[in-house]
């Protein structure tokens, strides 16, 4: 056996990472710029397009229920038409004509009310055509009722066609997720990975479902009202119009303002779920250490942070609806002026009059409404390009069409492997070394050396950088990792169990097994031992953070997961470090059974675990330095025996002087 490996920092052993950005990270890292606003819209927008069947009914819908709102003003105009024809008729002289009491009260100097009079139509000594005034109103009323049945009706289907459209991403999130290599999880925090794939996801649901439905119905109200206003008053409809550009300008003004606060709010939010996720979890080595205030400080610290940001993006997106507001208000007291006006010199009717001042509510609404959605819709589309960063991060590599031999008898080679997590820190260079078939290979050294990078390797957790590893001969690059994994067992030093029974987590791995399988393999890791100490057995529900069990008992629970896998290989990375003593004698028996018949790896800072391996590699100052059974590296008196007097001859002298 050959090797070489360099001196570097050894990658953390697999377990949350919950903090921290590793080299070419790219999500946890600050945005320094404003989002990329409308390629990310319209890729949020296509995501729409497998539903556009519904999204043509919507839009039929909202046309029909809006062509209704809009021609009401007009209805409840002719009411008031009607009525005042009526009021002002009774009290002429019945039998004369209009143009008869026109002439007569210009004769009598009444000229404005002449026009009015002849402007309104009015029939002398006629008084209100109650009938009229009826059907008219019932006409409204079915309009007005119409409408809002369309629009539910409307609303219902765009909620349908939201929901489906975030489900689809959802889906997508976690099927990417899936694809992602392990490396990528390495860089992130999990409270900011946790935060992309729900906080945001939920944010950009809101977004659409408010904006879409708002967006399309006040547009086609903005359009419908155009017309209706230009068909009533042309003069009035260009006063009405010059808000358009004013309001316009205002909106896109506040809206770049806020955009890049939007984008810095949900970065905040990300972190500060990080930071929460990090302390809540290692909460009692918070307490065990004294740490407490300065998990306070820097929660203030990411809380002021988010304090600050979502208020500079919401304070002045908050601006835009005062301001809309405001100049649609000069508006109205422009065209209220104008138009009464007109009604005294008989150019128009009340009726009209009334129809367009409820018109020029009607259009300065949507254009308000449309500009106040402009702070939902940058945060929704920040929220969005958050979730799409995560959908285009680099995925492992594809995977190859090989297999495995059957049966597997498990011989490994590492055939000149070199691999770095950076290229400015190499770690392993030229490692060449063979796993026989049935074997047991140990690994022992100080931290940093390498041990657990290369079961990484083997588990293809990571790509090499040069070189190969063959299992039967076979690179287990050109096999599926699927198939590769399914052949392997593996124990790590931190457990992990999900919320489930314990026969459910025993069988995780072969969730076919029968009872007897599941009990054969809590037998033999001592499982049994304890089970039926507990409330229920071996239906015993295991909580989120699997505090009803201890930490030793958890790690027994998955040894008998691996031990029912009944894997080809079998990799033990300090598989005993929670456990005393004498459960260690234990399970270093059951464990001698389990790798019976199977080639193993064993990485382990407790000498007493691997004293039975067939050859043991000595791993120091980032080097191969011994080789060999527990027998020839104690008679050797080299590295292997000052690590094995310094945790059993010599545990009070120095460590660096027995060194």
């Amino acid at each position: 056996m050959t090797a070489k490996v360099t001196a570097a920092p050894e990658r953390p052993k697999h377990g949350p990472q919950v903090r921290g950005h590793g080299p070419g990270s790219h999500l946890g890292g600050p945005q320094e710029k404003a989002i990329n606003f409308l390629p990310s819209l319209k890729r949020l927008l296509g995501s729409l397009r497998p539903e556009r069947t519904k999204i043509w009914w919507v839009i039929l819908l909202t046309i029909a229920a809006q062509l209704a709102n809009v021609l009401n003003p007009a209805i409840l105009g002719e009411m008031t038409n009607l009525l005042f024809r009526g009021l002002l008729g009774k009290d002429l002289a019945a039998g004369a004509s209009l143009d008869q009491v026109v002439a007569d009260l210009r004769a009598r100097g009444q000229g404005t009310y002449a026009d009015m009079i002849a402007g309104m139509h009015v029939v002398p000594g006629q008084g209100v055509d109650w009938d009229a005034v009826a059907r008219v109103g019932w006409l409204a009323v079915g309009l007005a009722v119409g409408g809002a049945v369309l629009m539910w009706a409307s609303g219902w289907l765009l909620n349908d066609v939201v929901q489906s459209a975030v489900y689809r991403l959802r889906q997508q999130v976690q099927a990417k997720l899936d694809r992602l290599p392990i490396s990528f999880f390495d860089r992130q925090p999990r409270g900011e990975l946790l935060s992309r794939v729900t906080n945001d996801i939920d944010n950009v649901a809101q977004s659409l479902q408010q904006t879409l439905s708002q967006l399309l119905s006040n547009l086609l109200i903005l359009v419908g009202v155009l017309v209706m206003m230009f068909w009533v008053s042309p003069l009035l409809a260009v006063i009405a119009i010059i808000a358009v550009p004013v309001s316009m300008f205002a909106a896109m003004a506040i809206g770049k303002r806020s955009q890049s606060r939007f984008a810095a709010m949900w970065k905040s939010t990300g972190d500060l779920n990080a930071q929460v996720e990090e302390a809540y979890t290692g909460h009692a080595l918070v307490k065990v250490f004294g740490r407490s205030k300065e998990v306070a400080a820097a929660f203030a610290k990411d809380n002021d942070k988010l304090h600050d940001a979502a208020f500079g993006a919401q304070f002045i997106s908050g601006l835009m609806m005062p301001v809309m507001f405001f100049i649609g208000n000069l508006n109205y007291v422009a065209i209220a002026v104008v138009g009464g006006l007109r009604v005294a010199t008989g150019q128009m009717t009340l009726g009209s009059v009334q129809a367009f001042i409820q018109y020029s509510r009607m259009f300065s609404h949507p254009i308000t409404a449309v500009a106040s959605m402009a702070n939902l819709l940058q945060s929704g589309v920040a929220s969005a390009e958050r979730v799409f960063q995560v959908l285009d991060a680099d995925e492992q590599s594809p995977e190859a069409s090989g297999s495995l031999p059957v049966p597997l008898t498990g011989r490994v080679r590492f055939e000149d492997v070199s691999f770095s997590y950076s290229p400015e820190r190499p770690l392993i260079e030229g490692l060449t070394f063979e796993a026989y078939p049935g074997s047991t290979v140990a690994i022992v050294g100080p931290t940093g050396a390498g041990k657990t990078t290369m079961v990484n390797l083997l588990m293809r957790f990571y790509e090499l950088d040069a070189g190969r590893i063959t299992l039967d001969g076979v690179d287990i690059a050109s096999v599926p990792r699927s198939e590769l994994r399914s052949k392997t067992g593996m124990v790590l030093q931190d457990t992990w169990l999900f919320g489930g029974t314990i026969r459910e987590n025993i069988a995780y791995g072969r969730p076919d097994a029968t009872e007897e399988e599941i009990l054969a393999a809590a037998t033999a890791t001592y499982v049994d031992r304890f089970v039926h100490s507990l409330p229920d057995g071996y239906d015993t529900v295991i909580d989120e953070e699997g505090s009803n069990v201890s930490t030793g008992e958890k790690q027994l629970i998955t040894i008998a997961r691996a031990f029912l896998a009944n894997p080809a290989l079998l990799i033990l990375d300090e598989a005993t470090s929670s456990v005393d003593t004498r459960t260690e004698l234990l399970l270093q028996r059951a464990m001698s059974a389990l790798r019976s018949d199977r080639t193993s790896f064993v990485i382990a800072h407790r000498l007493s675990t691997i004293r039975d391996a067939n050859v043991i590699l000595v791993m120091e100052e980032g080097r191969i330095v011994e080789q060999g059974n527990h027998a020839e590296l104690i008679e050797a008196r080299g590295a292997y025996w000052r690590l094995y007097e310094s945790q059993f001859a010599g545990a009070s002298e120095d460590p660096d002087a027995a060194a």
